[in-house]
């Protein structure tokens, strides 16, 4: 992945100046070398330049931890901790910051080397609060040292992020499709966010598209494509043109990133761009999500930046597609009941024409769009990926703004079952536990649209710190209920 930042977390140890400094001193000591032996040494850097107990000392260590080159910062209150220093040094710091706390060792040495930074650390969050700071605490944010290296490493996926999210530029091309208002949101949360946003027009894109004809790079990319699609390579003819449109995509990219490190796209692929273009830009869309650059279909602007930090909290591939359809009685039956924990009510379908990556497909084949043929000349309608996803552990989110301006997302971990789908298009056999409910009153009861996106693990957990950590109200992060939890809307008496 080359469009994710990769994060190092500046180590900066605090103390409070009527504490024994050595206490901090050698609980950072001990915290970097359980980090060490645990996790990638890598990931961090250790401040060595002071303890911080004074304004003074934050700015020394601010200096450090820049030129280091950390793009995140661990304050570790060793002890109690400066309460005014310690929260400067995260309002100073420019990125995603995150406090824990030392926990005592020993029974035996609870005089001289008593810490209090369980006191501390509330003083802390208080601090931060009055100079309204974001950071990160974990649930537990007091451990031995080895408990903190594992709430550093949690962190890297959030501060991964949050970083990236700070470093964003998403390119929309053209306005949603007719009939699609689900998909239209306002733009304002994104610059809230710190989020760029470039809104060009399908002119603009035909254009380029056009002036990319018989470029040189063409056949070595449509190699690239045969070699990818191997025996599923069912429209040999239309890869030259889908070649074109990639290397056009790509170019774009670097021509119009300005200032931004990372991109990410909200492409058109209907009604028009087909009986235009000459095809679907699904493939081509499958490609780059798996580059690590994602687009989204149909201009979805939040499914778009729902990728994107999908793919910086799972650290793979991601995709984005349609809570579509039920499955057959007769398939769960079948293929489900008494071979999986799940009631009917519990699966659905996931579905898009073909924008999921090859790598997260079990098999794959290039096909025409099926339900554009039914109004279009089969062959304007080539370029959809075709297959099952594979099965594992998912996780389905998204992060939306209203039509109201109001920030809210959605999170629910679930897997892709191991039943073949019967049908078409990049799609598989989904299970959330109780989503029936979840469906009606997160998904229906919230007015999210029907785009969800999709990351390959269970990572609910960070996206939910991610969710808070960008200003999401924790009122308006909807997740699945267990069996016997009402939600607010749910009829009592059904």
């Amino acid at each position: 992945m080359n469009n994710i930042p990769v994060v190092k977390i500046g180590i900066v140890a605090v103390s409070r100046d009527c504490f024994p400094e050595s206490l901090a001193v050698n609980r950072r000591k001990a915290l970097v070398e359980a980090y060490k032996a645990k996790y990638n040494a890598d990931d961090i850097y250790e401040c060595p330049v002071c303890i911080v107990e004074s304004e003074i000392h934050m700015v020394q260590a601010l200096e450090d931890i820049k030129k280091a080159g950390c793009n995140a910062l661990c304050v570790y209150l060793g002890n109690f901790g400066p309460e005014i220093s310690e929260t400067l040094l995260a309002k100073h710091f420019d990125g995603p910051k995150m406090f824990v706390a030392a926990a005592e060792e020993s029974q035996g040495n609870l005089i001289q080397g008593r810490g209090d930074a369980y006191c501390g650390m509330l003083n802390a969050s208080y601090n931060l609060k009055l100079r309204n700071v974001g950071a990160y605490i974990p649930e537990y944010p007091v451990g031995t040292f080895e408990e903190c290296a594992d709430m550093i490493h949690e962190f890297i996926p959030i501060a991964r992020a949050i970083d990236g999210l700070a470093n964003l530029k998403i390119i929309s091309f053209g306005p949603r499709p007719l009939n699609f208002l689900a998909c239209n949101a306002p733009i304002k949360q994104l610059y809230n966010l710190g989020v760029e946003i470039e809104e060009n027009s399908e002119l603009d894109l035909f254009e380029a598209f056009n002036k990319h004809a018989d470029d040189p790079r063409i056949p070595a990319k449509v190699k690239e494509m045969e070699e990818e699609l191997g025996e599923g390579n069912n429209k040999p003819t239309i890869l030259p043109k889908l070649a074109q449109y990639e290397l056009t995509l790509l170019d774009w990219i670097e021509e119009h990133r300005g200032y931004r490190k990372y991109v990410a796209i909200a492409g058109k692929c209907w009604p028009a761009f087909q009986t235009q273009f000459g095809f679907v830009p699904c493939y081509v869309n499958s490609r780059l999500t798996g580059m690590g650059i994602p687009v989204s279909c149909e201009v979805d602007i939040y499914g778009c930046l729902s990728e994107f930090i999908g793919t910086c909290v799972s650290d793979d591939v991601v995709t984005l597609l349609d809570i579509n359809n039920s499955v057959p009685a007769d398939m769960y039956k079948e293929s489900i009941e008494g071979k999986f924990p799940y009631k009917h009510t519990d699966t659905f379908m996931g579905f898009h024409c073909g924008n999921t990556c090859s790598k997260k497909l079990t098999k794959c084949s290039m096909e025409y769009q099926l339900i554009m043929a039914r109004a279009l000349p089969e062959e304007v309608t080539q370029g959809t990926l075709e297959g099952d996803i594979v099965p594992g552990d998912i996780t389905f989110f998204r992060l939306q703004s209203t039509a109201d301006n109001i920030l809210r997302g959605y999170i629910a971990n679930g897997e892709v079952l191991p039943v073949a789908t019967k049908s078409f298009g990049g799609i598989g056999v989904f299970a959330i536990e109780e989503m029936g409910r979840f469906y009606r009153h997160v998904l229906i009861e919230k007015n999210y649209p029907h785009h969800g996106a999709v990351a390959f693990g269970h990572h609910g957990k960070a996206l939910y710190e991610v969710f808070k950590y960008i200003g999401v109200p924790v009122e308006e992060i909807g997740f699945n209920q267990p069996a016997g939890v009402r939600y607010p809307t749910e009829n009592p008496f059904a």
